[in-house]
């Protein structure tokens, strides 16, 4: 895993791995493993499921040809609201594409090291043990 500033500010986690070291086959398996994940633990709420390369698909928008599926797990770990401002980096979400050979899981830092520690525990629980 490794930790990036996508476009000069936004701080990012991602797992780039081969299918053969992924414990899942597809997308939708992995997706459902991480919805398990959230499901499980006792602070974090599950909302939903996007599937960006259906909707990029349906605008005519430019996708990367390599991508042939790219969906996002959406949760909230919410637990103390004691201002407004503590909803702009809310919900949490995982990206989740199919590049062809190679899976890559990205998500976004939290404000708080506890919960990126744990969506890292998630991404890092989709390898071969």
């Amino acid at each position: 895993m490794k930790q990036t500033t996508f476009m000069e500010k936004y701080p990012i986690y991602t797992l780039e791995i081969t299918k053969k070291e992924s414990r899942y086959s597809d997308v939708n398996q992995i997706i459902s493993y991480l919805k398990d994940q959230i499901a499980s633990n006792p602070i974090a709420a599950y909302i939903g499921e996007f599937d960006h390369h259906a909707h990029t698909t349906s605008l005519g928008g430019d996708i990367n040809p390599s991508m042939s599926e790219a969906k996002m797990v959406i949760f909230c770990f919410g637990q103390k609201l004691p201002r407004p401002e503590m909803m702009a980096p809310r919900p949490r979400s995982i990206g989740v594409c199919d590049m062809g050979e190679n899976f890559v899981i990205t998500f976004l830092e939290a404000p708080m090291y506890a919960i990126n520690e744990t969506m890292e525990g998630w991404v890092k629980g989709i390898i071969n043990s």
